[in-house]
């Protein structure tokens, strides 16, 4: 009777052993997106300069009429 509450107790101790940590779910690595941006401001900042100081070259400034003859 002791032989066999003791393979009863042993074979318990193996068992809670084999699920003590129990199953952990599956870590799924999260997906890297990488955004292409398109930069339209390099050119664009640049070029809106140039037309302001044409418009200011153009507009000279007063002295473009002459005198009264």
């Amino acid at each position: 009777m002791k032989k066999i509450l003791m393979g009863l107790a042993l074979s318990a101790s193996v068992a809670t052993t084999a699920t003590a940590g129990g199953m952990a779910e599956p870590m799924m690595e999260p997906e890297v997106v990488v955004e292409q941006s398109t930069s339209s401001g390099g050119f664009l900042i640049p070029l809106i300069i140039l037309v302001l100081i044409a418009v200011a070259i153009n507009h000279g400034g007063g002295g473009s009429t002459p005198p009264p003859a």
